[in-house]
């Protein structure tokens, strides 16, 4: 099961990631780089094939574009890491995954390049979305995974590949950002369920400004798929049966009703779990209920509650424990019940 949540998760970024405009939100909200300026989205070709290789299949997903800058054809090649652990041979999939993208280019442009010598295969940049708990502490550079980089300096090959690690994104940078892209990254973040639903009411009124149509559709698709797996199976259902009934409603209007509707499942819960406490906190002796709904100086609802747990027949220690009485005052109570 968790493999397929993962496997989803992939997928829903991919989604995410494959929509233009949104992949030029991206880079040019997270990538700080000149010839991020230089990019047009009408020229930006999404490339419909995976490089993964076959024994990661179950593990990542990849988006693939193209774009001339300048006269010169780039590509981008964004690897979705959406799991808990960093794997250190990072570099050596990456190179893979590279290579492959240049074998495909040489078959396509065989004849370029026997007749032109001054062919040029496109530059590649590698990018690694991750969103594990873990801090990625895999190298950058490539050359860093040889033995003995260091003697040969420019002899061997190098290359270093961009890292988007989305729990160590601050979130007062993703709410400036304020758009599809760092919106999912707020929610994909491990965070408390408070925190969470303060994150929802914040994230309708950017969507609701900002993100376009197809945008909040897109949103609304990965919410409903892979947002309800940050739950358990009860909590997910609730989740997805209350964005279908609010999907027709403007995008803050219902994230809204969704965050209500988790918090009201929530407050639910705890009452429920506050109840099961009590009685299994009488059944066992042990009044940890009773103890934590006490005031500090009610001396007089202690008594009383003294003197129901000796009707039970608790032993005296326990009772001290539950009431914070003394020995004394609980022998005084049990002279006074005779």
């Amino acid at each position: 099961m968790k493999d397929k949540i993962k496997h989803e998760h992939d997928i829903g970024y991919k989604e995410i990631l494959s929509h233009k405009k949104t992949f030029l939100e991206f880079l040019r909200s997270f990538v700080k780089k000149e010839w991020v300026k230089l990019i047009e989205e009408d020229n930006l070709i999404l490339i419909d094939k995976e490089f993964i290789l076959k024994d990661f299949k179950q593990e990542e997903a990849d988006v693939v574009y193209k774009v001339n800058i300048d006269g010169k054809d780039i590509i981008f090649y964004v690897l979705l890491e959406l799991q808990s652990k960093v794997d250190y041979r990072m570099p050596i999939r990456l190179l893979m995954y590279m290579t492959e993208i240049w074998r495909e280019e040489l078959n396509n442009t065989e004849d370029k390049v026997k007749k032109r010598k001054d062919y040029r295969l496109p530059a590649i940049v590698p990018i690694v979305l991750y969103n594990g708990k873990n801090k990625w502490t895999a190298v950058r550079n490539f050359k860093e995974v040889l033995n003995g980089y260091e003697l040969f300096e420019e002899n061997i090959i190098d290359f270093r590949y961009m890292l988007f690690d989305v729990n160590r994104m601050k979130e007062e940078e993703l709410l400036e950002i304020a758009n599809l892209v760092s919106s999912i990254f707020l929610l994909d973040q491990d965070v408390a369920i408070e925190e969470i639903l303060k994150r929802l009411k914040l994230i309708g009124r950017i969507l609701g400004k900002k993100g376009t149509k197809e945008q909040i559709q897109v949103f609304n698709r990965w919410i409903m798929n892979i947002f309800k797996n940050r739950f358990d199976e009860k909590i997910g259902e609730h989740i997805y049966k209350a964005l279908e009934e609010t999907n027709h409603m403007e995008v803050e209007k219902m994230i809204s009703n969704l965050g209500r509707k988790i918090e009201e499942e929530f407050k639910l819960r705890e009452e429920k779990g506050i109840q099961k406490g009590m009685q299994e906190g009488i059944q066992k002796g042990m009044q940890e209920g009773i103890q934590k709904g006490m005031k500090k100086g009610q001396i007089q609802e202690r008594r009383g509650i003294a003197k129901n747990l000796l009707l039970m027949g608790i032993d005296i220690p326990t009772i001290i424990k539950a009431t914070g009485l003394t020995n004394d005052d609980i022998k005084k109570i049990k002279s006074e019940m005779n």
